[in-house]
């Protein structure tokens, strides 16, 4: 999934100019913990909650601009970048969001809180489903005839993980599936050699 994909496009932006007062007020305004600083449409800098918070007081005694305290130089990601990457940036750099650049224009931005989003979505979590934990072994196709035992029975498989175990045949793969009745799902499965660790209605 390309960032672009999940990304907000409707960017609320500052400028180097703005006081300390005008970032909390945006950042409230709009329940958000960071700010690109634009110019002419260019990303120029970038300001988050934790920058704000360490120059309020500086603030309070001496006029202190975006400009002072943003970020000159911050990580960028292309909106044709995999969200995959945009999630490895953020961990990395134990960061919260990223602005999105194409051609050095400020095209959106991408957060953990989306990341997370997308992650959901894609494991359907957030559906009505059902589980069925499977060791599939070391049989060649074993995954293509997992998946027309389930297609056989009327469900469908919404994602897939599995397991980090080094040895493949005790790799365990889960299944969630749309809502169904797993239990003569899991014995057609056993019956077909393959190993149902658990179910989940």
């Amino acid at each position: 999934m390309k960032v672009k994909k999940r990304m907000t496009k409707k960017v609320v932006t500052i400028g180097k100019e703005a006081t300390i007062t005008d970032a909390i007020n945006l950042m409230k305004e709009h329940s958000i913990r960071h700010l690109p600083v634009v110019e002419e449409g260019e990303l120029i800098g970038w300001v988050t909650e934790s920058d704000i918070r360490g120059a309020y007081l500086a603030s309070l005694i001496e006029q202190v601009s975006i400009g002072d305290i943003m970020i000159n130089d911050p990580l960028t990601i292309s909106p044709e970048a995999n969200l995959e990457e945009a999630a490895e940036l953020l961990y990395r750099h134990g960061i919260g969001g990223l602005p999105v650049v194409d051609n050095s224009k400020l095209v959106g931005v991408i957060t953990v809180a989306d990341i997370m989003a997308a992650f959901i979505e894609v494991m359907g979590i957030l559906h009505e489903s059902s589980r069925i934990d499977v060791i599939l072994g070391g049989k060649s196709h074993a995954f293509e005839n997992v998946s027309k035992i389930i297609r056989d029975h009327g469900s469908e498989i919404i994602s897939v993980g599995m397991s980090a175990h080094q040895d493949r045949t005790k790799r365990v793969y889960y299944l969630r599936l749309a809502k169904c009745d797993v239990e003569p799902l899991a014995k057609a499965i056993e019956k077909a050699g393959y190993t149902v660790v658990s179910v989940t209605e």
